[in-house]
């Protein structure tokens, strides 16, 4: 809602658009009084933790030459006593853009038909 609102606001005043939302959707804090009190809030603990481990992870990715996997960070990770699930571990990567290297081969799903007209 807040970055909807960051994108309109220029556009239209954050109370048009708070009362639009609220007319249109149930729940939330969509007031005016609301968003204001979020901006000002700023970002929880949780989402600074993240940050920095998400940078955490990408280093640790690069210092292992770019190939390391959700299984392989999610084990140095361990190693070195950051106690994180192996879920996080896959989301946090997405975020950070990393991703292992793959095998190089796609797999082999179906074969051809031996005629060029016959039917299975």
């Amino acid at each position: 809602m807040i970055q909807f609102i960051d994108e309109h606001r220029n556009r239209f005043t954050v109370e048009f658009i708070c009362q639009t939302l609220k007319s249109n959707r149930q729940g939330g804090f969509i007031s005016s009084r609301g968003y204001r009190q979020s901006k000002a809030r700023g970002l929880s603990a949780r989402s600074l933790g993240e940050v920095a481990l998400t940078r955490h992870i990408a280093q640790v990715h690069e210092e292992n030459y770019a190939v390391y996997g959700i299984r392989k960070i999610w084990h140095a990770l361990g190693r070195e006593g950051i106690d994180i699930g192996r879920e996080q571990t896959a989301r946090l990567m997405r975020l950070a853009g990393v991703s292992g290297k793959g095998k190089g081969r796609l797999p082999v799903t179906t074969g051809r038909s031996k005629g060029l007209g016959s039917s299975p």
